[in-house]
Formats: structure tokens, C-alpha cells, sequence
């Protein structure tokens, strides 16, 4: 398979582009396109054929659920049952980076929902996206556009290095905005909400929109989510943890990656953050970076608080790190 490749502008993309893109996904094809977190590989999430094509292209296990991307509260409501409490969070929040897990309607293959009665959405912010889903005139299930457990791709440079040949289109808006993927909660009970996955959107800022704390699943629970059952986000290389006060385990086979400057960091290459929000715009990018200059490992600093995106921060940086 021949994967084409199409830049388009992240504002106004190509008319004639977007058609095409979704004439694939129509076609029971997949594309690749940009949201506002990361790159995702898009297939028509209520075919079947389509979608078993996405986990074949990743390597991924059929149990792991896709989040299905829609165009707003009214698709989102055709595929699941939302309540009060999901529909005040949607109104809220969406467009943005926060999927909603609730129980799901018939007409969502069991593969695009991992074999669970319930199914994940969220409407991206993004133009692009939501023009393809638009012209595509269906929900797209849409996972990371890479090879399942690698750093997902927060440009299409990575996307292409992983899916060539795979997929059969990538659209190409350039860098992603905020780097990591959606925060993921689960509303099946309006009255107790699970934070399954942190992600894009901060807890708190949820909570504040709630009026009440985010719960913590129990291991049924998590698995309602992507990225939570099987580590995710890890490049070829080792990933070590490093915290501030901490003796810095470096040497030169090794890279970095932080906001602080250890006292005596000795590493063979270092890429420097100026807050937490370009630390998680950058992570994914960096992994992908050492590894191909060849380091041996890569260390990474460990935030020091779960505020903001720091949540989100912490959960990939530990789900991608080495024993």
C-alpha cells in the first residue's frame, strides 16, 4: 500500500484534501489526521472491517477500546446514553481534550468499543479533525497514529516513520498543541466519576465543573480506557525516572529531558523545557529524537507536582518508563 501524504493548513485545510481524505474513510479506509493532543488514525468507527484494520496497522490487542471522535453532543448522544452529568461536561468542554465514557448504544460494533458495553467520545479541537469527521459523515474511532506501545506521534514526520505503508492517508497540519492524549473519565454513574486516564484537560478543572471529586477506578473500571491496561508510550530505549534532589543517574550514552538542570548533569544530549506544558508538548517527540540519535537511555524529570498537565505528564512518563 501506497501511504499518501497531504499537508494541509491546520485553519483552512484543502476542500478538495478533506474530501478526499474522507472518501477513504467511506471507502472502509484509514487516515491519519492531527487533533489538538496528537496525531490519531482514523478509520469509520460503526464499520467493523474498518476499524479491525486500525488494530492490525498498530499491532494493537482487539481488547483495548478506541475512543470514537465526533462532531458534537448530538453524534455523541447517538452512540451512547448520556446523562445529565456527561452532557454539562460535554457542553462545558468540548471542543477540547476530555473523552467520555457512558454506556454504549447497538449501533457501535463490540470491536470499536473493545468487547465492552461501554463506549468512549470526545469531539477534538481541531479544525481538521472535525472537517473530516464532517465530510466523512460518520464518528471516526481514532486511536494514536503509531505502532501500539511506541511514543505517540505529535507530528506527522512520526506518524509516517511508523504507518508507511499501513495506512492510506496521512494529513499533514504540523505539530500537535498540547502533546499528551484526552483526559479520560468515566459518567456511567453521574453521581460518582471515575478518572480513568489524566490526560489533556487537568483534574481539577473537572472537578470544579462537577462540584465533586474524581474517584479513582477499580481495575474493572480502568479498563474501559485506552492506555491503561498495557505499557504505552515507550521508545525502543530504556526510560529512567529521575527527581529533582535526587543524584542524577547520567552519563554520555544518555539523553535528558526536563525543566531543571541538575547540579553536575553529565548526559550526552539534553533537551531543556521552559514550563510542564512544553515538557508535555515535547515528551513524545523527544523519546523519538534520542532514540533515533542513537542514545543508549533516556532520562526524564519527574514533576514534581499532579496539577494541570502535570497529571497527565505523570501518568505517560510513567507508563513509558523501564522497570
Amino acid at each position: 500500500m501506497k501511504t499518501i501524504q497531504a499537508t494541509i493548513d491546520r485553519n483552512e485545510p484543502n476542500p478538495y484534501v478533506m474530501g478526499k481524505a474522507a472518501r477513504i474513510i467511506r471507502a472502509g479506509g484509514l487516515v491519519a489526521f492531527p487533533t489538538e493532543t496528537v496525531y490519531g488514525l482514523g478509520a469509520d468507527a460503526l464499520n467493523a472491517e474498518a476499524v479491525m484494520k486500525i488494530y492490525a496497522a498498530k499491532g494493537r490487542p482487539s481488547d483495548n477500546p478506541l475512543i470514537l471522535h465526533v462532531s458534537g453532543v448530538s453524534q455523541a448522544a447517538s452512540l451512547v446514553e448520556m446523562n445529565d452529568t456527561a452532557r454539562k461536561l460535554a457542553f462545558k468542554f468540548w471542543p477540547g481534550p476530555l473523552t467520555l465514557v457512558l454506556p454504549a448504544k447497538p449501533i457501535i460494533p463490540p470491536i470499536t468499543r473493545g468487547g465492552l458495553i461501554t463506549a468512549a467520545v470526545r469531539m477534538p479541537n481541531n479544525t481538521p479533525a472535525l472537517e473530516l469527521i464532517h465530510a466523512s459523515r460518520t464518528p471516526l474511532a481514532a486511536p494514536s497514529a503509531n505502532i501500539s506501545g511506541r511514543p505517540s506521534p505529535t507530528d506527522a514526520e512520526s506518524v509516517f516513520h511508523d504507518m508507511a505503508g499501513k495506512i492510506d492517508m496521512i494529513l499533514d497540519a504540523g505539530t500537535t498543541g498540547i502533546g499528551i492524549e484526552s483526559t479520560v473519565i468515566d459518567v456511567t454513574n453521574p453521581f460518582r466519576v471515575l478518572l480513568l486516564r489524566p490526560g489533556g484537560l487537568p483534574r481539577e478543572v473537572i472537578e470544579d465543573a462537577i462540584g465533586m471529586r474524581l474517584e479513582a477506578p477499580d481495575s474493572d473500571s480502568a479498563k474501559r480506557s485506552p492506555g491503561t491496561r498495557y505499557r504505552h508510550y515507550s521508545p525502543s530505549i530504556p526510560v529512567m525516572i529521575w527527581r529533582k534532589g535526587d543524584k542524577f543517574p547520567g552519563d554520555e550514552t544518555c539523553g535528558y529531558m526536563g525543566v531543571d538542570e541538575p547540579d553536575g548533569l553529565c548526559c550526552g544530549g539534553k533537551i531543556m523545557f521552559t514550563s510542564y506544558e512544553d515538557y508535555a508538548r515535547g515528551l513524545f517527540a523527544g523519546f523519538r529524537k534520542f532514540e533515533a540519535d542513537g542514545f543508549s537511555r533516556v532520562i526524564v524529570q519527574w514533576p514534581e507536582n499532579d496539577s494541570g498537565i502535570c497529571g497527565g505528564l505523570r501518568d505517560r512518563i510513567k507508563r513509558s518508563a523501564s522497570e
